[in-house]
């Protein structure tokens, strides 16, 4: 990359680790909190990196920079998280200039995701530019890869159909109920367990089945008191729960148990329930099937609703890539000019300096010289001079470095460029 000049670093670096091959507790040793990441940058400042970009969420966490090696980015993350130099090389990828930029195109339009097509990345590497521009760690390179990558994922959000339907289960068990229960609005639903899945499954059903008949209860009633808060419900007490089931029409359970929280004991109902048990392992204990009036759906049934999503997702793979490389495409021209640019900038100022002097001896010579109509036209001459060289070296990238060493050598612009 240093042929770009747009770095004090020699090349662009991609190092990182995912879901792919590390596991949560390993990623977990490499997380980077909101402190770790403003002490991460600053010391990149204070050593001298002059464009580096970090992310970190519960599936990945990367760094994006310049530098002579990559390993000074690797200590920096070794140093600001709880890994190890020796862990990280166990399951880590380290990607170089070109590779690095596609890279963070896949990644940041949801083709590396976890879960295909999930764009909640491309507001990380957002809000991972702000945060590297406060520092002033972001350079001019990776303002425009970063907007070329948002760009891109925005393409393919509208022209595709690759983040369309249910992909998390707490989504599908909300699209499982909208799909299956008449009048849901008007049903009593009771979320046994506000742990992760149980937040996520509370906001969807708020958001998507417009019901302001939720009870919330947990083990741990101050929990489910903090996200009631939030969206209005009913929290009550762990004591209450067979009552609650009493009066529920949907009971969704997501309780972090290691053994079944409800069995049929627990059920006593005239009307129909539908119970949707979304724990590992299972929460409800399937003699509850045996009620007549009881429908029970686990995680792994709703899984193959989220499977069957992804795979509808996958079809759509091949035209987000022809998306991508279009986009890819056109940084790398982009890319291609800063090669040359600095050879252009030396020309333009070579040529005003002849400019200048061809003036100044024809003003000696000539009586009533026209300085103004001489300034357009010389000046309307360079242009186009400028322009012809500009789109011969855009346009025959085979043989760039072969004209750019021409121009310098019979302009003699090497001590303008240093």
């Amino acid at each position: 990359m240093e042929d770009y000049h747009i770095s004090k670093g020699k090349h662009f670096y991609t190092i990182g680790l995912s879901y792919k091959k590390a596991d949560a507790e390993i990623r977990g040793h490499f997380s980077l909190d909101e402190e770790s990441k403003n002490r991460l940058l600053q010391q990149a400042k204070d050593e001298g990196v002059d464009g580096i970009l970090l992310t970190s969420t519960c599936n990945r966490t990367e760094i994006y920079g310049f530098a002579e090696h990559p390993f000074q980015l690797i200590k920096l993350l070794c140093e600001h998280t709880h890994g190890t130099v020796e862990e990280f090389e166990k399951v880590a990828y380290v990607h170089k200039n070109k590779k690095a930029i596609s890279h963070m195109f896949r990644v940041g339009t949801g083709l590396d995701s976890q879960i295909l097509g999930d764009f909640e990345i491309i507001s990380q590497l957002r809000l991972a530019f702000t945060r590297s521009k406060e520092f002033d760690v972001a350079n001019a390179f990776l303002e425009r890869l970063v907007n070329a990558v948002i760009q891109a994922s925005k393409r393919i959000k509208n022209e595709t159909e690759i983040s369309s339907g249910a992909t998390s289960v707490s989504f599908a068990s909300v699209q499982y109920i909208l799909n299956n229960v008449e009048n849901v609005s008007e049903k009593n639903i009771l979320l046994f367990g506000t742990g992760k899945i149980g937040r996520n499954t509370c906001e969807n059903l708020v958001k998507h089945t417009q019901n302001n008949q939720i009870t919330l209860i947990n083990r741990t009633k101050d929990k489910a008191e903090k996200i009631a808060g939030k969206f209005s419900l009913i929290v009550k007490d762990y004591a209450d729960l067979q009552a609650e089931i009493r009066k529920a029409d949907i009971l969704i359970v997501a309780t972090g148990a290691q053994n079944p929280t409800v069995s049929k004991e627990l059920i006593y109902c005239k009307k129909d329930l539908l119970v949707l048990d979304l724990s590992i392992p299972k929460n409800v204990s399937e003699d509850v099937t045996k009620l007549e009036n009881v429908q029970l759906l686990h995680l792994d049934q709703l899984s193959k609703i989220t499977d069957e999503t992804l795979e509808r997702r996958k079809q759509f793979i091949p035209q987000a890539e022809v998306i991508i490389g279009e986009v890819e495409n056109e940084f790398n021209q982009w890319l291609e000019t800063r090669k040359f640019a600095p050879t252009i900038k030396a020309l333009k100022k070579k040529l005003r300096t002849m400019k200048d002097a061809e003036l100044d001896f024809q003003r000696k010579k000539i009586a009533d010289f026209n300085d103004e109509q001489a300034e357009i036209v010389s000046n309307r001459i360079i242009q186009k001079i400028m322009k012809h060289f500009a789109n011969h070296l855009k346009g025959d990238s085979n043989t760039t470095d072969e004209s750019l060493e021409l121009i310098q050598k019979v302009f003699q612009l090497e001590e303008l460029q240093k």
